[in-house]
């Protein structure tokens, strides 16, 4: 590894507060699979989009204080804070669109049909 790459390295791991692997297998595997099913949950029960939020913050303390725990990450690191949040809700709102689409067309069939993945639209005549 030459020197750009361990300043690259020492980067990520600043913004971060962790190590990249860390960050990988707790935070987008572990709390990840938590966000996505905490998505699920919220569309199912019909509440708002922005209810993800809230539940990323609250998942994004759960990763930041396993990360500090267990594998020696910095705790209180703002940006790795931010990140964390920003992943985990964007895992959280990609399993309520995925839902939110499932539930709309399953419920109603004879007014929804499927576009997509993430979407629906009118049935036609």
């Amino acid at each position: 590894m030459d020197d750009a790459d361990s300043v690259a390295v020492s980067l990520l791991t600043e913004i971060l507060g962790n190590d990249v692997s860390v960050f990988i297998g707790l935070t987008v595997i572990l709390f990840g699979g938590a966000a996505y099913l905490t998505g699920q949950a919220v569309a199912q029960i019909w509440r708002p989009l922005w209810q993800v939020i809230p539940y990323g913050a609250m998942l994004t303390i759960g990763s930041r204080f396993l990360s500090f725990a267990l594998f020696d990450g910095e705790l209180l690191s703002i940006t790795g804070f931010l990140v964390d949040w920003v992943v985990l809700s964007a895992i959280a709102a990609l399993a309520y669109r995925l839902m939110q689409a499932r539930l709309m067309v399953r419920q109603y069939p004879w007014l929804y049909e499927r576009s997509g993945p993430f979407g629906w639209r009118e049935k036609r005549t």
